[in-house]
């Protein structure tokens, strides 16, 4: 094998993939990046898989030589991230190792414009192979459909591990909408954004993968957080494309961008009936300008800690203006105060701040409205215009 490419592509597309390198590998093959090296189209392929989450990349280069090898993978990373830009060549041999001419490894040349650096890499066959699927659903979903959904839910997902559901986002696809959901248990983020595609895109799809979609049905599934938080990146790269293939099968998925691939597992179990949850009615609603309330509450929560990390809202309907204070003993005590339009009764009510805070920077308007029935039942905050989205955040109880 022997090619010749750029420094910052290989290190973009080897960044990329890296993501999906185990820290402590199951197999010592899982701790390596597979770089394959195609002279017929002048492509390099890199590829790691954790055997859960799989990344795969490719791009453009001057190969003289087809070849492949498993390149450890953080040493790979930390040499190409450091070299400077310019053209890097890489070219393998074997070599006998402790002079036994049964233990001979795969030596890997990489050299630059500022020097020259050997690496043992492994044998390409011992990678294991990227899940296929066949027989499952194909569909084409837009680009900024997913990056919208996945800014607005991706937040809300659970950290812990031991409810295992509520660490993904569970994706309900329809012909003409996506619906993007997730939860902890203590807040609730839901999105809806157009599964429209652009004309361009249904001008040039294919018969084959035209007749999936004419046939494809309403479905839903869960994917783990770190999963889509993979995909939000990929899809921040420039894309060739204003849509992402999406290939489904129980208990496993594929997102196709471009020259990008990711591959993961789904999360089994029933996901919450989250809708539910949502009040249809209330008694009172609260419109303010969504940056200055997020600035007011970043600003008076460096008064809050672990213990209480909680602020409070009087929100006055005769003023019309919202008092926010936060007092924690031994620490200190902090108020702001701001104009809002209030309709309903006056209210006492309190919110986690991390938990209002993380749903402010979510909500993408100017302008948010806060609806309430009373201090102890689900809020709802929803921006005016723009996006279609609902955060729901329990109060915390209040405590003289």
């Amino acid at each position: 094998m022997k090619l010749t490419c750029k420094q910052g592509e290989l290190n973009t597309n080897l960044s990329l993939v890296s993501r999906a390198v185990p820290s402590r590998p199951t197999h010592p093959v899982l701790g390596n990046v597979l770089l394959k090296a195609d002279a017929k189209n002048q492509q390099v392929c890199l590829t790691a898989f954790d055997l859960s989450l799989g990344l795969q990349t490719s791009f453009n280069a001057n190969v003289e030589a087809d070849g492949a090898i498993a390149i450890p993978a953080k040493l790979f990373n930390d040499i190409v991230s450091r070299l400077p830009e310019g053209e890097i060549t890489l070219e393998d041999s074997l070599t006998e190792a402790d002079n036994d001419a049964e233990t001979e490894s795969i030596l890997i040349t990489l050299t630059s414009t500022s020097g020259q650096y050997k690496m043992r890499g492994m044998n390409p066959d011992d990678f294991p192979e990227l899940p296929q699927i066949e027989a499952g659903m194909v569909i084409k979903l837009p680009v900024e459909a997913l990056i919208e959904g996945l800014r607005g839910s991706l937040f809300a997902t659970s950290a812990d591990e031991t409810k295992q559901v509520l660490t993904g986002v569970h994706l309900m696809v329809q012909e003409d909408n996506l619906e993007f959901a997730a939860t902890d248990g203590h807040r609730l983020a839901v999105v809806e954004t157009p599964n429209t595609k652009p004309a361009s895109e249904e001008n040039s799809e294919d018969e084959e993968n035209q007749a999936s979609e004419d046939t494809l049905s309403p479905f839903e599934l869960t994917v783990p957080a770190r999963t889509l938080k993979e995909l939000e990146r990929m899809l921040g790269l420039p894309q060739s494309s204003d849509t992402v293939a999406l290939r489904f099968e129980v208990g496993q998925i594929i997102f196709q961008g471009g020259n990008h691939r990711l591959t993961s597992r789904t999360l089994e179990g029933q996901y919450p009936a989250y809708r539910q949850l949502i009040p249809r009615q209330f008694q009172r609603q609260v419109a303010i300008d969504r940056r200055q309330l997020l600035s007011a509450v970043e600003r008076i929560a460096v008064l809050a800690d672990q213990k209480n990390n909680i602020v409070k809202f009087d929100i006055d309907e005769s003023a019309q203006k919202i008092a926010l204070t936060v007092d924690t003993q031994d620490v200190g005590s902090g108020t702001e105060s701001l104009a809002a339009q209030v309709t309903g009764d006056s209210i006492e009510i309190a919110f986690n701040v991390k938990y209002l805070i993380d749903g402010l920077k979510a909500l993408s308007t100017s302008d948010i409205q806060l609806q309430i029935n009373a201090a102890n039942t689900p809020v709802i905050l929803t921006p005016l215009g723009g996006l279609k989205m609902t955060y729901l955040i329990m109060p915390v109880q209040i405590r003289d």
